[in-house]
Protein backbone atom coordinates (compact mmCIF):
# COMPACT_ATOMS: atom_id res chain seq x y z
CA UNK A 1 0.00 0.00 0.00
CA UNK A 2 1.96 3.40 -1.28
CA UNK A 3 1.99 5.94 1.89
CA UNK A 4 -0.26 8.16 0.66
CA UNK A 5 -3.02 5.93 0.88
CA UNK A 6 -2.75 3.97 3.89
CA UNK A 7 -2.20 7.76 6.05
CA UNK A 8 -5.79 8.59 3.90
CA UNK A 9 -6.94 5.57 5.78
CA UNK A 10 -5.29 5.88 9.01
CA UNK A 11 -6.34 9.22 9.38
CA UNK A 12 -9.98 8.34 8.30
CA UNK A 13 -10.62 5.89 10.58
CA UNK A 14 -9.12 7.91 13.84
CA UNK A 15 -11.08 10.47 12.27
CA UNK A 16 -14.18 8.30 13.15
CA UNK A 17 -12.85 7.11 16.68
CA UNK A 18 -12.44 10.23 17.96
CA UNK A 19 -14.02 13.00 16.21
CA UNK A 20 -13.12 15.88 13.76
CA UNK A 21 -11.97 19.44 14.12
CA UNK A 22 -9.37 21.11 16.73
CA UNK A 23 -8.24 19.65 19.63
CA UNK A 24 -8.90 22.33 21.74
CA UNK A 25 12.10 11.47 31.62
CA UNK A 26 14.88 12.08 29.57
CA UNK A 27 14.14 13.85 26.00
CA UNK A 28 15.51 12.91 22.94
CA UNK A 29 15.57 16.38 21.48
CA UNK A 30 16.24 19.94 23.19
CA UNK A 31 12.94 22.00 24.27
CA UNK A 32 13.24 25.54 23.36
CA UNK A 33 10.23 27.77 22.94
CA UNK A 34 8.06 27.24 20.01
CA UNK A 35 7.84 30.73 18.98
CA UNK A 36 11.64 30.78 18.45
CA UNK A 37 12.38 31.63 15.24
CA UNK A 38 14.09 29.68 13.04
CA UNK A 39 12.15 26.45 13.74
CA UNK A 40 14.39 24.95 16.62
CA UNK A 41 13.72 21.07 15.89
CA UNK A 42 13.67 18.67 12.97
CA UNK A 43 10.63 18.63 11.15
CA UNK A 44 9.63 15.23 11.32
CA UNK A 45 6.11 14.65 10.25
CA UNK A 46 3.75 15.57 8.46
CA UNK A 47 5.21 18.30 7.12
CA UNK A 48 9.12 18.72 5.40
CA UNK A 49 8.80 22.83 5.64
CA UNK A 50 7.11 26.14 5.95
CA UNK A 51 6.20 26.14 2.57
CA UNK A 52 4.07 22.94 2.66
CA UNK A 53 2.33 24.02 5.92
CA UNK A 54 1.10 27.16 3.82
CA UNK A 55 0.07 25.02 0.46
CA UNK A 56 -1.86 23.01 3.40
CA UNK A 57 -3.56 26.11 5.31
CA UNK A 58 -4.50 27.65 2.07
CA UNK A 59 -6.36 24.56 0.79
CA UNK A 60 -8.07 23.97 4.48
CA UNK A 61 -9.37 28.21 4.61
CA UNK A 62 -10.91 26.80 1.32
CA UNK A 63 -12.44 23.46 1.18
CA UNK A 64 -11.37 22.15 5.23
CA UNK A 65 -8.84 19.92 3.78
CA UNK A 66 -7.33 17.24 5.96
CA UNK A 67 -8.65 18.87 9.45
CA UNK A 68 -6.46 16.30 11.65
CA UNK A 69 -3.48 18.65 11.08
CA UNK A 70 -5.47 20.65 14.14
CA UNK A 71 -5.31 17.78 16.46
CA UNK A 72 -2.23 16.41 18.05
CA UNK A 73 -3.86 12.92 18.92
CA UNK A 74 -4.72 12.92 15.33
CA UNK A 75 -1.49 13.44 13.97
CA UNK A 76 0.41 10.97 16.82
CA UNK A 77 -1.78 8.85 15.51
CA UNK A 78 -1.23 9.54 11.57
CA UNK A 79 2.76 9.54 12.48
CA UNK A 80 2.65 6.46 14.28
CA UNK A 81 -0.07 4.09 11.71
CA UNK A 82 0.62 5.34 8.73
CA UNK A 83 4.11 6.79 8.70
CA UNK A 84 6.23 4.51 10.82
CA UNK A 85 3.15 1.65 9.88
CA UNK A 86 3.08 0.61 13.22
CA UNK A 87 -0.63 -0.68 12.77
CA UNK A 88 -1.58 -1.71 16.18
CA UNK A 89 -0.52 1.32 17.78
CA UNK A 90 -4.01 2.85 17.76
CA UNK A 91 -4.42 4.56 21.21
CA UNK A 92 -4.19 8.35 22.33
CA UNK A 93 -3.33 7.27 26.30
CA UNK A 94 -3.01 11.07 27.60
CA UNK A 95 -2.70 14.11 25.89
CA UNK A 96 -0.26 16.92 27.88
CA UNK A 97 -0.98 20.45 25.93
CA UNK A 98 1.10 23.66 27.12
CA UNK A 99 0.69 26.82 24.50
CA UNK A 100 1.92 25.78 21.25
CA UNK A 101 3.26 22.59 22.47
CA UNK A 102 2.35 18.58 23.19
CA UNK A 103 3.14 15.66 24.13
CA UNK A 104 0.95 12.64 23.27
CA UNK A 105 1.39 9.58 24.84
CA UNK A 106 0.37 6.71 21.83
CA UNK A 107 -0.64 3.05 22.84
CA UNK A 108 -2.26 -0.10 22.14
CA UNK A 109 -4.76 -2.98 23.90
CA UNK A 110 -2.80 -5.69 25.70
CA UNK A 111 -4.69 -9.34 25.88
CA UNK A 112 -6.36 -8.08 29.07
CA UNK A 113 -7.62 -5.20 27.49
CA UNK A 114 -5.55 -2.11 29.33
CA UNK A 115 -3.44 0.03 27.28
CA UNK A 116 -0.16 -0.12 27.00
CA UNK A 117 2.03 2.86 26.31
CA UNK A 118 4.03 2.10 23.58
CA UNK A 119 5.64 6.07 23.28
CA UNK A 120 5.33 9.82 24.22
CA UNK A 121 5.37 12.01 20.89
CA UNK A 122 6.98 15.80 20.86
CA UNK A 123 4.70 17.54 18.51
CA UNK A 124 4.62 21.63 18.55
CA UNK A 125 3.04 24.13 16.13
CA UNK A 126 4.78 24.67 12.75
CA UNK A 127 4.25 28.15 10.97
CA UNK A 128 2.73 31.21 11.91
CA UNK A 129 -0.94 32.71 11.17
CA UNK A 130 -4.11 31.23 11.09
CA UNK A 131 -4.84 27.46 11.68
CA UNK A 132 -1.05 26.85 12.53
CA UNK A 133 -0.80 22.50 12.26
CA UNK A 134 0.84 20.45 14.78
CA UNK A 135 4.53 18.60 13.82
CA UNK A 136 5.68 15.67 14.78
CA UNK A 137 9.32 16.37 15.83
CA UNK A 138 10.54 13.54 18.14
CA UNK A 139 9.80 11.68 21.69
CA UNK A 140 10.61 11.62 25.15
CA UNK A 141 12.34 8.66 25.96
CA UNK A 142 12.51 6.32 29.08
CA UNK A 143 12.99 2.53 29.27
CA UNK A 144 14.14 2.71 26.07
CA UNK A 145 16.01 5.89 24.60
CA UNK A 146 17.72 6.41 21.07
CA UNK A 147 21.07 8.76 21.89
CA UNK A 148 22.91 8.60 19.25
CA UNK A 149 22.72 10.91 16.52
CA UNK A 150 22.45 13.60 18.28
CA UNK A 151 19.33 15.02 17.46
CA UNK A 152 19.12 17.64 15.02
CA UNK A 153 22.89 16.49 13.53
CA UNK A 154 23.93 15.04 10.38
CA UNK A 155 23.84 11.26 9.57
CA UNK A 156 25.30 9.41 6.79
CA UNK A 157 25.00 5.96 5.67
CA UNK A 158 25.64 3.22 7.26
CA UNK A 159 24.79 5.48 10.76
CA UNK A 160 25.66 4.11 13.92
CA UNK A 161 22.69 4.48 16.29
CA UNK A 162 22.46 3.62 19.81
CA UNK A 163 20.86 4.22 23.51
CA UNK A 164 19.42 2.08 26.66
CA UNK A 165 17.16 -0.18 27.10
CA UNK A 166 15.40 -1.68 30.46
CA UNK A 167 13.45 -4.86 29.65
CA UNK A 168 13.90 -8.55 29.48
CA UNK A 169 14.00 -10.77 26.22
CA UNK A 170 14.22 -7.80 24.17
CA UNK A 171 14.43 -7.43 20.57
CA UNK A 172 15.92 -4.23 18.56
CA UNK A 173 14.53 -3.38 14.83
CA UNK A 174 14.99 0.00 13.31
CA UNK A 175 14.24 1.51 10.29
CA UNK A 176 14.72 4.67 8.75
CA UNK A 177 12.36 7.03 7.00
CA UNK A 178 12.00 9.81 4.86
CA UNK A 179 8.89 12.41 3.95
CA UNK A 180 7.90 11.55 0.19
CA UNK A 181 9.17 7.96 0.33
CA UNK A 182 6.89 4.82 -0.13
CA UNK A 183 8.49 3.21 2.51
CA UNK A 184 11.52 2.92 4.85
CA UNK A 185 14.70 3.74 3.69
CA UNK A 186 16.64 1.58 5.42
CA UNK A 187 16.27 -1.49 7.99
CA UNK A 188 17.72 -3.19 10.34
CA UNK A 189 16.86 -6.40 12.56
CA UNK A 190 17.67 -7.69 14.56
CA UNK A 191 19.57 -7.26 18.10
CA UNK A 192 18.85 -9.10 21.21
CA UNK A 193 18.68 -6.90 24.22
CA UNK A 194 17.82 -6.48 27.55
CA UNK A 195 18.80 -5.79 31.13
CA UNK A 196 18.46 -2.16 33.38
CA UNK A 197 19.79 1.37 31.12
CA UNK A 198 21.77 -1.39 29.35
CA UNK A 199 23.66 0.44 26.36
CA UNK A 200 23.08 -1.14 23.21
CA UNK A 201 24.06 0.06 19.69
CA UNK A 202 24.39 -1.39 15.49
CA UNK A 203 24.50 0.40 12.13
CA UNK A 204 21.58 1.24 9.66
CA UNK A 205 22.29 1.65 6.15
CA UNK A 206 19.86 4.38 4.36
CA UNK A 207 19.44 6.15 1.17
CA UNK A 208 18.41 9.48 1.20
CA UNK A 209 19.06 13.23 -0.54
CA UNK A 210 21.84 15.09 1.49
CA UNK A 211 20.43 17.58 3.66
CA UNK A 212 16.87 16.17 3.87
CA UNK A 213 15.68 15.59 7.21
CA UNK A 214 15.14 11.61 8.23
CA UNK A 215 13.74 10.10 11.01
CA UNK A 216 15.29 7.34 13.19
CA UNK A 217 13.14 4.70 14.72
CA UNK A 218 14.12 1.99 16.72
CA UNK A 219 11.48 -0.49 18.23
CA UNK A 220 10.99 -3.57 20.36
CA UNK A 221 8.18 -6.19 21.11
CA UNK A 222 7.58 -9.67 20.75
CA UNK A 223 5.63 -10.29 23.57
CA UNK A 224 2.12 -9.33 23.44
CA UNK A 225 2.43 -7.65 20.56
CA UNK A 226 5.08 -7.18 17.57
CA UNK A 227 6.24 -3.13 18.58
CA UNK A 228 5.70 -2.68 22.26
CA UNK A 229 8.07 0.29 23.05
CA UNK A 230 10.00 2.77 20.36
CA UNK A 231 11.88 5.47 20.08
CA UNK A 232 12.29 8.33 17.18
CA UNK A 233 15.02 10.84 16.62
CA UNK A 234 15.67 13.46 13.61
CA UNK A 235 18.73 14.12 12.19
CA UNK A 236 19.51 15.14 8.52
CA UNK A 237 21.40 13.15 5.92
CA UNK A 238 24.76 14.03 4.78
Amino acid sequence: MKLTTRLAAVTAAVLLAAGCGAAGPSASHPSPSPSSAPFAYQPLFPFGSVAEVQAWQASYAVGGHEPWHLNPGLTALAFTQGYLGFDRIDKVAAVSLRAGDARVTVGFHRPDGHVSAAAVLHLVKYGSGKNVPWEVVGTDDTTLTLDIPVYGGTATSPVRIGGKITGVDESLRAEVHRLGSSGPVGTYCCRPAGGRATPWSFSVTFHAPPGQVITIVVHTGGHVAAVERFAVTGVRAG
